[in-house]
């Protein structure tokens, strides 16, 4: 694959600015007809397929964020001289050609593009049919930029594709494919999984957790665990669980305080069955795969656990490997938490909503990955390269 100029892929960036821009009340009357079209029987959906002024601006100042970060293509990662003679040096390349299959949200149209574009691969879009209009305005936006600066489409494809024409072009890929990226729900994710014939990174599912131990302060984790579920339901960094020590001398007090502003926030709540004991009006947990299971809904599980081992099993068993968050005062508790517990985000007394790539400073995202190949966490810019070595010799052979 060609390398473009790092100026060149910024005056895409900077035309791509100004066309989103021009574009807007296009974009959003193209993103209103997939709203009308969509039942509100998923609410976390529909927000996620909302494209409004607001997040007309955030694609944006995404697109401007990605053109001011530097080109990760082409950088040093360790060089040496061995002692033939030969100069060796590891650096940054591209991974080729990126598929990313994403239901729903039409910002990761322009995210997953310019973060690929930037990194200098290409791209193939398969976004979900509930958001037919508002991509393929946004693919003809990128469409312009790059003719504008006298370069091919296909550096970014919009795919429409059926459920069995996807299956077939996963197997039998019918150009050069690389890396698949499944955004989204466990049923996509295991659908790629199952026919993809090249690597597949996988943006897992959120499932998080909260450990609030016997030593934490009340205040901060009615704060923490309020926020991180209520904050915004739709997101994969929301909480689901939330494990509360029951050697707190509060316990009884805590659990009950808890579920009174789960109600007043709407959230129902689903009870262990220790802690439906002193929560009666809670529906107890129905079965052992609601603890695998992603809500995305203003719903949360509260359990209470005897150690801080029995703790860190429950997560490591049932989470998604997402992000997981222990509410302490002791600084060597959390420690050993974060340590022990399996996820890609791990938190002492702060909000799982963080996991974010704008949130950590890592900028736009392409998704948050829970794979521990070749990278877990947000995907910014840097991490949507791969590497390969650059010997310079002059005539050396082995013997």
């Amino acid at each position: 694959m060609k390398l473009l100029d790092t100026t060149l892929k910024n005056k895409v960036l900077a035309s791509m600015m100004r066309i989103l821009d021009e574009k807007r009340a296009e974009i959003v009357a193209a993103n209103q007809q997939d709203l009308d079209a969509f039942t509100k029987d998923d609410q976390a959906m529909y927000d996620r397929l909302v494209a409004d002024e607001k997040k007309v601006d955030g694609m944006i100042a995404s697109v401007k964020q990605v053109m001011e970060q530097e080109d990760p293509v082409g950088k040093i990662k360790e060089e040496r001289e061995i002692e033939n003679g030969l100069k060796i040096k590891n650096k940054t390349a591209p991974f080729g050609t990126i598929m990313i299959i994403y239901e729903s949200r039409p910002d990761v149209t322009i995210e997953a593009a310019v973060l690929a574009f930037k990194a200098n691969n290409k791209i193939l879009l398969k976004g979900g049919k509930e958001a037919i209009n508002s991509n393929k305005i946004l693919v003809n936006c990128w469409h312009e930029a790059l003719t504008e600066n006298g370069l091919e489409k296909d550096w970014i494809q919009f795919l429409q594709m059926s459920r069995e024409e996807t299956q077939n072009f996963l197997r039998k890929p019918n150009q050069k494919l690389d890396l698949i990226v499944p955004r989204g729900g466990e049923r996509l994710i295991q659908f790629v999984k199952e026919h993809a014939s090249c690597a597949v990174l996988v943006s897992g599912r959120g499932n998080n957790f909260a450990y609030v131990a016997e030593d934490a302060n009340a205040d901060t984790a009615f704060n923490v665990i309020m926020n991180a579920k209520t904050h915004k339901i739709s997101a994969c960094n929301a909480l689901d669980k939330i494990l509360v020590n029951r050697n707190r001398g509060d316990f009884h007090d805590f659990l009950k305080e808890l579920a009174q502003r789960f109600k007043a926030a709407g959230v129902e709540v689903l009870a262990d069955a220790h802690v439906h004991e002193i929560l009666p009006e809670a529906e107890t947990v129905p079965n052992e795969e609601t603890w695998y299971e992603e809500f995305l809904a203003l719903k949360a599980v509260i359990a209470s656990v005897e150690s801080d081992a029995e703790a860190i099993e429950i997560i490591n068993q049932y989470s998604g490997g997402h992000s997981a968050t222990i509410l302490t005062e002791n600084a060597g508790k959390a420690q050993e938490f974060m340590e022990q517990i399996d996820s890609a985000a791990v938190y002492h007394n702060a909000s799982t909503r963080f996991t974010d790539g704008g949130a950590m400073g890592v900028g736009a995202e392409l998704a948050i990955s829970t794979d521990k190949l070749h990278h877990r966490g947000p995907l910014g810019l840097n991490q949507l390269v791969t590497n390969k070595y650059y010997v310079y010799g002059t005539g050396q052979v082995r013997v």
